[in-house]
Formats: structure tokens, sequence, C-alpha cells
């Protein structure tokens, strides 16, 4: 009996491995067969492209990360006639596709292709030049003089490069700041009147480490100070938020800071992943803040006299701005705005206005799901231009400089996701033509006039800085 009973009980075991098995083997998504279903049309039984481009070339126009690529694959890319295949199949069998396309690159010792020597344009051949090489994750640059440029690095460090040349050691004692998700060392910008008072700003976040929860909140915070012997100096806190609104997450900090004719400095504060907070102007995340250089406060910032209000604000309804930029004739303040999946924004902000952000959005949820049904609603303000899908809006400046004079007072806009810098032609508050001047040599954190007239690009992976100047 005892016997039989063992037996059975070793059967059983057998018939419950091979149904794992089994089971396991039929429902793993085959990512070859989908793709030649759904993918090789256009881009190739090959993966080398056809109708579309190729896949294993190293070069992705509209994002590299696995992430881009799934989110392309489920939403598509409407305006170059590539559908969405959310309905036709599921998330597993999507991610399947990008792996076999991953394992297919790994098989190719597909790499990266180095930056390109030269790009056309529709006005000018441009030389591209290394400015500044084995950066770690530059995020911002200015210039203090035409031979003298600051950039900076997220972990923390300010870099600079005098007569060309990146210098070994980086500036010592900068602030301390919070380095994880999408926090650490961002904006960095030289006082228009440098030459007279030796002023630097910096934007970063900043952690309340005396903090008693598990993982202590965060907030963005600016200073300003001198670089004296390559040491920062003088340092003077010109915004901090209250700590009570600080947040624990990590992600949306904003920041840019520019300066108007006037002498106003105006910086953004992301919603720091809490869109509802962007329609609160008791809080500070979500908005554009303007203050005097020396952080007091205007006597005409729209909400000083509102007993509930943060002081500073100057707009409300701003999901994550990273690109900030003074029109040179009119003084005015334009900015770029992060959307979530779809509706990245191009805003000329206005004292007091409301931009939208989560009551009324061009965007979904990075899942598909609707974030709101709503586009337009009173007292809200449109933008003068979205994209859709985004294109990761990162970096924002209008041109002004001698080598490039038919695009003086153009826009030049960073993209993180498709790689790029575009230029926009705006008359009045109309951008009339968009055209892509830059693309494919990495992610654009940052794009900057010279005082040179050269166009300076900061990029993420790789961590560089490149020139760009008429051939």
């Amino acid at each position: 009996m005892k016997s039989f009973v063992q037996k059975t009980r070793r059967t059983t075991l057998i018939i419950s491995i091979l149904l794992i098995f089994f089971s396991e083997m039929y429902a793993q998504p085959n990512g070859p067969a989908l793709y030649q279903q759904y993918c090789a049309q256009c881009h190739g039984t090959d993966l080398n492209g056809g109708n579309a481009a190729s896949l294993i070339d190293g070069i992705w126009q509209f994002g590299s990360e696995n992430g881009y690529i799934t989110r392309n694959i489920k939403h598509g890319i409407p305006h170059l006639g590539m559908p969405s295949y959310e309905r036709s199949i599921s998330d597993e069998d999507i991610r399947s596709v990008v792996q076999y396309i991953r394992a297919a690159e790994e098989d190719k010792g597909v790499v990266k292709p180095p930056t390109p020597e030269m790009f056309e344009t529709m006005d000018y051949f441009m030389k591209v030049e290394t400015f500044a090489d084995n950066l770690e994750i530059p995020w911002a640059i200015d210039f203090i003089d035409k031979n003298t440029a600051l950039i900076t690095e997220r972990p923390g460090l300010l870099r600079i490069v005098k007569n060309g040349k990146l210098q070994s050691e980086a500036v010592k004692n900068t602030p301390k700041v919070l380095h994880e998700g999408q926090g650490g060392l961002m904006d960095v910008a030289v006082d228009p009147d440098y030459n007279r008072n030796g002023w630097i700003y910096l934007a970063y976040s900043h952690v309340l480490e005396n903090s008693q929860e598990t993982r202590p909140p965060a907030m963005t915070r600016i200073v300003r100070g001198k670089i004296e012997n390559n040491t920062w100096t003088n340092e003077q806190l010109l915004f901090e938020a209250p700590h009570e609104t600080y947040r624990t997450t990590r992600h949306h900090y904003g920041c840019r800071i520019v300066f108007d004719p006037w002498g106003y400095l105006y910086f953004a504060i992301g919603d720091r992943g809490a869109g509802y907070q962007a329609q609160d102007f008791t809080l500070p995340n979500g908005k554009v803040h303007r203050i005097h250089k020396d952080g007091s406060i205007p006597e005409g910032n729209p909400f000083l006299y509102d007993e509930s209000a943060m002081k500073s604000l100057f707009s409300l309804g701003n999901r994550n701005i990273q690109g900030m930029a003074i029109h040179p004739e009119t003084g005015q303040l334009w900015t770029t705005e992060h959307g979530p999946m779809g509706g990245d924004e191009l805003n000329l902000i206005e004292s007091g206005k409301n931009y939208g952000w989560e009551t009324i959005t061009y965007g979904k949820n990075y899942n598909g799901t609707i974030i709101t049904d709503q586009t337009h609603q009173a007292g809200m303000e449109q933008p003068n231009l979205y994209w859709k899908p985004s294109i990761a809006v990162c970096g924002l400046d209008f041109y002004s400089g001698d080598l490039f004079e038919k695009w003086n007072n153009r826009l030049l806009v960073g993209a993180l996701k498709y790689e790029e810098v575009r230029l926009l032609q705006i008359e009045e508050d109309r951008v009339v033509h968009e055209q892509v001047i830059f693309k494919g040599a990495g992610r654009v954190r940052d794009v900057s006039t010279g005082p040179d007239g050269a166009i300076y690009v900061v990029l993420n992976n790789p961590g560089k800085v490149v020139r760009l100047a008429p051939e």
C-alpha cells in the first residue's frame, strides 16, 4: 500500500511539472512571431527597415529607452502613420516584441552612432564640435564671458570650461543636493550684471535631512553665490519653500532661472508628482515664481495681497517646466512644459494666469488611462503650441547672435525623448513655423546661445556639450 501511494505521488508530481512546463511554454509571448505579424511590413522582416526605419541601426528617433519604445508601440505615433496596438495585442505581448528587438540589437552588436560632425538645416550647413566631454548627467549651461562657461552636473557638481578646456576640478563648496530620481543640481544662471556684482544663481533639490519620515521630503531651492579661487562662497538663500510643503516624491522639480529686462528673476517648480496641487496657490509646486534678484518679493506680484497665497507666485497650473526663456525684444516669458503622455506645451506666461494642469490637458497617463476629458475651461489658458505625442521638452532659448542671422529671435527648443533641437518662428504669440535643426546625438537637456553666437547643446547619453556653428 505504501509503495502504491509513493508511486501515485510521484506520478502526480511528474504530471504537475509537465503541466506547468507546457502551460508556460504555450503562454510565453512569442516576440519574433508577433513582430512578423505586426511590425515586419513596415520595419522589414529582418528589422533592417522598409517603409519605416530600421530597428537595429542604433538610431531611435522617438526615444531609445524601453519605456519609450513600449509606449510608442502601444499608443502609436499618429502623425507619422504608425498605428496604436493597444487594442490588438496585450502589454505582455508588446514587452515580448521589445525584448525581441533588443535581443536582435545585441546579436548585431549595435552601438549608438557617434555625434555627427555636420548637420544640414533649411538655412545653414552646421558643423558640430565637442565643447565639453565625459560629463555626468550635465543639466544646464551658462556663460560668464566669451571665454568662460559654467555647466551643472546633476549629481551635484558645478564645472567650469575656460578657454575651451573643461577644468579637471569642480567648483568646491557648492550646495549639497539630493541626487535621487530627477533631483540634483539643476540650473545655473549668471547675473546679467555679473561684471559689476559677480553673482551666480543655482537651482537644486533640497532635502530635509532631519525629518522623522522614512523617506525625507524635498523641494526645489534657489540660492546665489560667487566663485572665488574655484570655491563657491558668499552664498545667499533666495527661495526656500515652507518645510510643510516639501514632498517625499523624487520627480518634477522644474527648474530654470531667467531674468527679464526689468531685473526680475523667474523660476519654476514642477508639480512634484501631485498634479492637483498645481491649482492650489497656497503651495509652491506646479507654479512659476517671480522674485527680485536678492530674493525679495516684487510689489507687482499678482497674489501679493491675497492672505492665503504664496507671495512669490506669478502663474499656476504648470505641470513640470524645464525650459524658460525671455524674448530679447518684448521681455515676455516663454516656457516649455512636460506634459504626461502627450500634451507637452509651449506657453507665454503672464502674470496671475492659470495654465490648467491638471484640470485640463491634451495628454493621458503613461498607462493610457484618462486624466481628464477636458482640454478647455473658462479661466484657464490654452498653450501656444502643444506636441502630441510628447517630445519631452527640455531647455529653451531665443537665439540672439551674429552667426545665424536668419534665426534671430527664433526659439530653440530641446527635446529629451526625440533627441533633437527644434527651431520655432513666432509671430506675436503664434508659432508659424517649426523645423528640426539638430537630432540624434543624445538626449537634449539644455540649449543656449553663447556669447560668440554659436548654439550650445547639453546632451545626456552621452554626457557632453556640443557647439553648433555655420560651416
